[in-house]
């Protein structure tokens, strides 16, 4: 099992055993992790509001244990996935070598799609990272689908939109065409065409119009 910040969640899946040494660039075209069988669907988790806590008392959140496997039993999801937490963070808090860590691991998974759960605030720089890095000319690679979401609300609370985002984002990441994507409000963008509105607490593409 991978030592330091990356470590595998046990999850109804089968988890792949890998080295913790290896050390690569994404762009190096490194050799998938040895798993006991590919999984469908590898998702790779990064903190954010959708796993986020709430405490009363101190009137604060923290980032807690990733919700999404929880989400996809109670659905009863059967597709073939694996759960691994990369990071736990606020997005806001997030390093270019945090998302070079996603880009690599990204590459490296046998899978050909890839799921991330992500922090909303710096989701769309995260994902124009990974386009770089995977989908750009000699990037890492080119065959691979994957698909960023996350919630404005955490997970555990009732009225949030997290269970929507990711039975939302399971169905895209098994469709879409290779390239990196955000599934978020229903829709699906790309990473050059697409903004957080803070002001309506949304993701839309630039040239949207604005509510009256």
């Amino acid at each position: 099992m991978t030592q330091g910040p990356s470590r595998a969640l046990p999850a109804r899946r089968t988890a792949a055993a890998h080295s913790a040494n290896a050390r690569r660039s994404p762009r190096s075209r490194t050799p998938p992790l040895p798993h006991s069988h590919a999984v469908a669907v590898q998702i790779l988790t990064a903190g954010g509001t959708i796993d986020k806590l709430y405490f009363d008392a101190r009137s604060e959140y923290e980032v807690g244990e990733p919700q999404i496997g929880k989400i996809l039993r109670e659905a009863g999801v059967t597709v073939d996935y694996d759960v691994e937490v990369v990071l736990q963070k606020d997005s806001l808090d997030l390093t270019d070598a945090d998302r070079r860590r996603l880009a690599e691991r990204a590459a490296r998974t046998g899978a050909r799609q890839v799921l991330i759960t992500h922090g909303t605030d710096t989701m769309v720089r995260t994902a124009r990272t990974l386009e770089d890095a995977l989908h750009s000319e000699g990037g890492a690679a080119p065959d691979k689908t994957v698909v960023l979401v996350g919630s404005l609300s955490p997970a555990r609370f009732k009225s949030s939109d997290a269970v929507f985002n990711i039975g939302f984002a399971t169905a895209a990441v098994q469709t879409l065409p290779p390239g990196v994507y955000l599934a978020m409000n229903g829709q699906v963008f790309r990473p050059g065409d697409v903004r957080k509105n803070h002001e309506a607490n949304r993701f839309e593409r630039p040239d949207a119009p604005e509510e009256r």
